[in-house]
């Protein structure tokens, strides 16, 4: 049963229908939907959930809809980062991005409340060569965000922790700024009845003061002409068409119209205040779950930021380099940093960005981490098993599903490789590492990683 006073607050908002959208919460199974790794399907012998797709979400460019919910705990396509399980309206950033950056660059993103990873996921796939700053404010999310990221294994993602006021430190830096808010989640009513027993007027109202004080916070960071998206997972105009309106008219934001298909069955709205447009998903009449999104370009001038180029991230000593490339040799363009300890790699073209993040943010995750001296000894990180960097250096045993299984639930494999450390391979994806030694097999799967279902 849904609240009533959320019914009646519906009353009068566009697109919503009582009826059917009632018999949607109670008749409708919620549809499950996946997005492809466009830096790993190409690395793939075999394409995942094959016999699972169903039709493609027809607002994004490479996700299906599945025909029922698997176990994705029992497939080894998901632990090494091959698709990535998005609720298929929250895709629909992706169509905002072709329109409104048809032809990505180099450009600098912020996803400003990440966690877990969906939308900065999509985000590194669009801007191919462009850097993406994930940021989450909880500590504990922050670290499913970057379990996530690692299994995605692009390098053109940095994971930060920090609040949001801490990054008007950098002004006029990004070039998009994504605000997936947190919001009081009626959007999510089909799948969290949580979210129903939690919702109230109230717990609107705070959300929608929490995210003027994001947007407060997050404003100065964008340049000038530079996109800001936001979105949420509800429906209460509260926290969607007054906040729109609230932006134009407190900041220099000229709303974007987003071109619509019929057949998708979006609402599209325009608020009466600053006539700004919004995109609500009703899942009575989308594929999809609750979901509402604006774009804005930034026409106010940005102050220009000035950096110390002091470099405050540890470089290792030449002798260390020396170590570590007889044990992996990197492509030309990478270059290698230190932190906590540990060897990690990052294209030239991110080293500035990182620098000039790094003195102002706490940086939990850049570049791919690579491993770490022991001695003369290279122990490999997993997060380089499961990135994109080419290791010819290494040996690798491909096998088969019942043996990738054993291995992801942290078991000793059984099978013959070469002495020494090796990959663990399904289908052309790499999972982790192993190391085989005279008598025995050591598996170095993450033990809090490990599949504990039977």
């Amino acid at each position: 049963m849904l609240p009533i006073s959320f019914i009646e607050s519906m009353q009068g908002v566009k697109g919503f229908q009582k009826e059917a959208f009632l018999a949607a919460h109670v008749h409708d199974i919620p549809v499950t939907s996946i997005r492809f790794n466009p830096f790993k399907k190409k690395l793939l012998k075999q394409l995942p959930l094959a016999h699972q797709l169903d039709e493609k979400v027809p607002w994004t460019s490479d996700a299906w809809y599945l025909k029922e919910r698997p176990s994705f705990t029992f497939d080894p396509f998901l632990h090494g980062g091959a698709y990535y399980v998005q609720e298929a309206s929250s895709m629909f950033i992706e169509q905002i991005l072709q329109q409104a950056i048809p032809q990505p660059e180099q450009e600098i993103v912020l996803d400003i409340s990440a966690a877990p990873g969906g939308k900065t996921t999509l985000l590194s796939g669009y801007f191919k060569n462009g850097l993406v700053v994930a940021n989450e404010v909880i500590k504990s999310r922050a670290a499913i965000l970057t379990e996530n990221v690692i299994k995605w294994g692009a390098d053109n993602i940095i994971v930060t922790n920090n609040d949001p006021v801490h990054f008007h430190r950098l002004p006029a830096f990004f070039d998009v700024v994504l605000l997936d808010a947190p919001c009081s989640g009626s959007g999510l009513f089909r799948k969290d009845a949580g979210a129903i027993a939690g919702w109230s007027l109230e717990n609107v109202h705070t959300c929608s003061l929490r995210q003027q004080r994001i947007i407060r916070d997050t404003m100065s960071v964008l340049k000038h002409d530079g996109l800001f998206i936001y979105s949420t997972c509800s429906y209460s105009t509260a926290e969607d068409e007054a906040i729109l309106d609230w932006m134009v008219q407190e900041y220099a934001f000229e709303p974007l119209r987003i071109q619509l298909q019929p057949n998708w069955g979006i609402v599209e709205v325009r608020t009466t205040q600053q006539e700004a447009w919004g995109y609500r998903f009703f899942p009575d009449q989308v594929k999809g779950e609750g979901f509402f999104v604006a774009a804005f370009r930034k026409k106010s001038a940005g102050i220009q930021p000035v950096f110390r180029l002091e470099n405050n991230l540890t470089q290792p000593p030449g002798k260390e380099l020396a170590l570590l490339s007889e044990h992996i040799q990197l492509p030309e363009n990478y270059r290698v940093f230190m932190q906590e300890n540990e060897f990690r790699a990052i294209q030239n073209h991110y080293w500035q960005p990182l620098q000039q993040l790094a003195q102002q943010l706490y940086i939990k995750k850049a570049g791919i981490e690579l491993g770490s001296l022991k001695g003369k000894d290279f122990v490999p990180s997993h997060e380089l098993a499961l990135s994109l960097l080419p290791l010819t250096q290494m040996n690798n045993v491909e096998v088969d599903l019942e043996t990738a299984l054993h291995y992801l639930r942290k078991q000793v494999p059984a099978i013959q490789g070469a002495k020494g450390w090796c990959t663990i391979s399904y289908c052309g994806l790499r999972l982790g590492w192993i190391k085989v030694l005279p008598n025995r097999i050591n598996n170095y799967y993450p033990a809090e990683w490990r599949i504990l279902k039977d």
